[in-house]
């Protein structure tokens, strides 16, 4: 993937007032069809899944910069605003239920674009796994509840998702695009952009951690009984204690052979039990299996470090602020060049569109407040 990344944003209840929305999108519809008309549908998924590009954007249709509403009301206000048949771009899913429904809606596609039925099953699967690689196989703690996915009528595609983390009250984007992609498991998120970094992360997409995925198919292809040994054990050292505390590879041996203590109920263990039945060729084939969720997701991955020694990586792939740097240099300079090009692409596409004056001078103020800030 070339352009993806990832964004923190504090928590902010509430919604849009109609009168906003309805011009949330008014504008951004207009903003769109200009991109689309000069540069085509490619270059308007690469835009949107850029977590730069798609902040600026809900800036200028009307959002504070740091609220979490800039994804689930700039997503659905490029719904309401796009449509499939005469745009050739569908803006599908949306938050809490309507997320649910995304898979049902790209099916729906096939009678719209010219999309082979096989291809529509392929991102019904790219949709569902996207969501579950965010959620599962990277356990920064972050549940997500918006889950919106783009299509074009030649079938390119890109995701804009969110999680939560209530006890901190902080939201987390995800931005996905389908250009150039190999394997949506290992680091999907090469471009993360993101200002405030966890401690500790479960990462299994990461290229450290692929002796691990490839070990926890072992497991579950081996049978997943020879498991129990070293789950459900307490008091005992654990490999959770191995963890980024120990940067330097210093391990303090136990009395007795480290285990982890993980407690599966009797449902979960049935859920490997089935995954075991089914003899997955690969990780991704594991990953996509109903009930493969974070806590099994996780146990497969200790005891692969523990039984084979396979390193899995707990940093957080976040590379750099969300925000284009600080003028103190903390987390890193200011790249101008890249803030201020941002700015310039959005108001460039901006002084083309159809829409009135009065509108389109308070979208050019808010941009400019944007340099400003």
């Amino acid at each position: 993937m070339k352009k993806k990344g990832q964004a923190d944003l504090p928590l902010h209840g509430g919604s849009a007032p109609r009168w906003l929305f309805k011009r949330m999108v008014k504008l951004s519809g207009c903003i769109t069809e200009v991109i689309m008309e000069e540069y085509g549908r490619e270059e308007f998924l690469r835009r949107i899944t850029d977590p730069h590009w798609f902040q600026a954007l809900a800036c200028t249709i009307g959002f504070d910069w740091h609220s979490s509403g800039t994804t689930t009301t700039t997503c659905g206000a490029l719904k309401v605003a796009l449509d499939p048949q005469d745009h050739g771009i569908a803006v599908l899913g949306g938050k809490g239920r309507s997320s649910r429904k995304t898979p049902e809606e790209i099916r729906g596609l096939e009678d719209i674009y010219s999309i082979k039925p096989s291809n529509i099953d392929t991102l019904v699967e790219n949709s569902k796994l996207s969501a579950k690689v965010d959620n599962s196989c990277l356990q920064d703690d972050y549940q997500l509840y918006h889950h919106c996915f783009i299509v074009s009528e030649k079938g390119d595609w890109g995701v804009i998702q969110q999680g939560m983390k209530e006890e901190n009250g902080y939201a987390r984007r995800y931005h996905w695009l389908s250009e150039s992609v190999d394997d949506l498991i290992e680091e999907p998120h090469e471009g993360v952009c993101c200002d405030r970094k966890e401690d500790k992360v479960l990462d299994m997409t990461s290229r450290m951690s692929e002796e691990a995925r490839e070990a926890s198919v072992d497991l579950i292809n081996d049978d997943p009984d020879h498991l129990r040994k070293y789950l459900s054990r307490k008091g005992q050292t654990t490999l959770s204690d191995f963890g980024k505390e120990n940067v330097v590879k210093k391990l303090k041996l136990p009395s007795h052979h480290p285990v982890l203590d993980i407690d599966l109920s009797d449902k979960e263990w049935g859920v490997l039990q089935k995954a075991y039945e089914i003899q997955p060729e690969d990780y991704k084939e594991l990953v996509r299996l109903k009930g493969i969720g974070p806590k099994k997701i996780r146990a497969l991955a200790l005891v692969s470090d523990l039984i084979f020694g396979s390193e899995v990586s707990w940093n957080d792939p976040v590379k750099y602020s969300f925000a284009h740097g600080g003028k103190d240099g903390t987390p890193f300079p200011v790249d101008k060049e890249t803030y201020d090009t941002t700015i310039q692409i959005l108001r460039e596409d901006l002084s083309k569109t159809d829409i009135s004056g009065d509108e389109k001078d308070r979208a050019m103020k808010r941009l400019s407040n944007l340099l400003e800030d």
